[in-house]
């Protein structure tokens, strides 16, 4: 799953080097962190959110198939949070 999110937001943003991408696993669900360039920070979050509430439904549904819930965190470069969610299995 790592490298499939890997892939989708690389091909968002202007600085697909700067794209990283951290998975782990905690208690049955799936920890993802997301890290892009402050300038590619609103085209992942896109329109109302729109852009990243795909991102965590894409990646709500895979991690259902294996049975957990995942939690999705989006980050800039300096390791500021900028949004957090949950979402249920």
């Amino acid at each position: 799953m790592e490298e499939f999110v890997a892939y989708l937001v690389k091909n968002l943003v202007s600085n697909p080097d700067e794209v990283k991408v951290s998975l782990r696993e905690e208690e049955g669900r799936i920890e993802i962190d997301i890290r892009v360039a402050h300038e590619d920070i609103g085209k992942v979050i896109g329109r109302g959110g729109n852009t990243v509430n795909a991102l965590r439904t894409i990646t709500r549904v895979i991690a259902a198939r294996l049975g957990k819930r995942v939690h999705l965190e989006l980050l800039q470069e300096e390791e500021e949070s900028c949004l957090k969610q949950t979402n249920p299995a």
